[in-house]
């Protein structure tokens, strides 16, 4: 049944690809580019055994074109020993809706700047709401750079992979083992990137900096060992930690020396972080006011520099991350660069640009909106306005309407592309990454890594279809 579905599949493509020697072997792509959108529905939409053979299509075709899933840490170490300019920022886009939409957007407006080094991430909180596991992601992904003609390394992140402080409290173990599980998985579908979020665990009630960040260094260093292990050869996973949860106090020189200092005693024999995510009074999705508008937010960029400045020289690596900053004012993100940001997060801008956007029927947002006011009731506060109700809770909406804005018409599709386009194209101008793409060509390398098929290809072998679909 799997071999006839294949056989299917390839016939649909109208010989854009073909297997040879148990490889996809692309044969016209501009056809394959044509049917690319096609095939990435399927991926999404499709049954088990339907998605699991088109994201091994896409995989091996993106692999065939040199469009390979990478990890940006050699950049970034060669950033800490000075090898690289510092007058750049790395963006890295959570792109919650219209995976495959968004990621063509960013890759058009990338090809139109020569640039190379921006990254695409989600979290582990946003793979549940948005319903999009890490295979499903990673598909989207380089189904978009297929589409748009791209070539190169394509950095893909897990972001905020966190430990639950309330469940950590109740079980440790489980919670440890979820977070590990979701590495693995996340790491076989091709994410080469992978932010590690124990800051939950700091206990700022404890006099001794080094009694606040233990258990922050202590499963930092944990995980990261895990995932030396799980990386494939030729990876170097680039790998971040926190010492600041996002939301609550600034951090400080002393928070990094006593997070590192514990770090580097329990790491091993293995390679460390590349970056560190630190807070400096920023929130996720910003702070929303009654009337729905956002709160203006002042973030320290001094303590960005001066942990950036730290991180580099003292610790080797590429410097500092800022999470929470899409919904920050334009005039904002051209100081990244000026203090010498490594990466910054952006998510939550390009989701209302979504959910906002004049090409969405006002019909679907009031369906999502009464959605939300059965399904989230529970997380509304006495003190909310609708307007605030709605605004803190539609990322929740975003998984249960994934389907209704995948099937948008084309020109509502394209016309939301072109202006995320626009913002990305600001975005990368403001971070100044335009020129980068010779910097990931000149440090980053990007091995061919193929994955078992659907089916074995040669007959009388055994299906496999297990673990390519969710």
């Amino acid at each position: 049944m799997n071999e006839a579905k294949l056989q299917d599949f390839l016939e649909s493509l109208k010989g854009a690809v073909k297997i040879e020697k148990e490889k996809i072997k692309v044969t016209d792509e501009k056809l394959l580019r044509e049917k690319i959108s096609t095939l990435i529905h399927q991926a999404v939409f499709g049954d088990e055994v339907t998605r699991g053979i088109a994201r091994w299509l896409i995989w091996e075709a993106a692999q065939e074109l040199g469009i390979r899933p990478a990890s940006i840490h050699e950049l970034y170490v060669a950033r800490g020993r000075a090898q690289t300019p510092l007058n750049f920022t790395v963006p890295a886009m959570n792109l919650r809706m219209l995976a495959y939409e968004s990621a063509r957007a960013v890759f058009r407006a990338a090809m139109k700047l020569e640039a190379g080094a921006f990254i695409f991430e989600i979290a582990r909180s946003e793979m549940s709401y948005t319903d999009q596991r890490p295979s499903e992601y990673v598909s989207a992904v380089l189904a978009a750079a297929i589409r748009e003609g791209y070539r190169g390394p394509v950095f893909i992140q897990g972001d905020h992979f966190q430990v639950s402080a309330k469940k950590f409290q109740k079980d440790p173990e489980s919670e440890k083992k979820a977070v590990r599980d979701l590495i693995e998985e996340s790491i076989a579908a091709g994410f080469f990137n992978i932010d590690i979020d124990t800051s939950t665990l700091v206990d700022i009630s404890k006099p001794d900096l080094d009694e606040q960040q233990r258990l922050n260094y202590e499963l930092c260093a944990e995980f990261n060992r895990f995932i030396r292990e799980k990386q494939p050869a030729g990876v170097t996973v680039s790998v971040g930690g926190e010492i600041g949860e996002v939301g609550q106090r600034n951090s400080t020189v002393e928070d990094l020396e006593a997070f590192m200092q514990g770090f580097n005693r329990l790491k091993g024999e293995v390679e460390g972080l590349s970056k560190l995510s630190i807070q400096t009074g920023t929130s996720h999705g910003g702070v929303v006011l009654p009337d729905g508008t956002l709160a203006q937010v002042a973030i320290d960029f001094e303590v960005l520099k001066r942990l950036g400045e730290m991180a580099r020289k003292k610790y080797g690596m590429g410097g500092v991350v800022q999470h929470g900053a899409s919904t920050l004012p334009d005039s904002a993100f051209h100081k990244f660069v000026e203090v010498e940001t490594l990466e910054v997060h952006l998510a939550t801008a390009f989701q209302n640009m979504i959910m906002e956007h004049r090409a969405v029927p006002e019909s679907l947002r009031q369906e999502m909106y009464e959605w939300l006011k059965v399904n989230a009731a529970s997380e509304r506060k006495p003190s909310d306005t609708e307007a605030q109700f709605i605004y803190k809770t539609r990322k929740k909406a975003v998984g249960p309407f994934k389907k209704h804005f995948w099937n948008l018409p084309e020109e509502s599709l394209w016309a939301i592309g072109e202006d995320l386009e626009k913002q990305f194209a600001f975005l990368f101008e403001q971070l100044n990454i335009r020129g980068t793409r010779a910097l990931v060509e000149k440090f980053v390398r990007a091995p061919e890594i193929h994955h078992p098929g659907p089916l074995e290809v040669k007959a009388g072998k055994k299906e496999s279809v297990e673990g390519l679909a969710d």
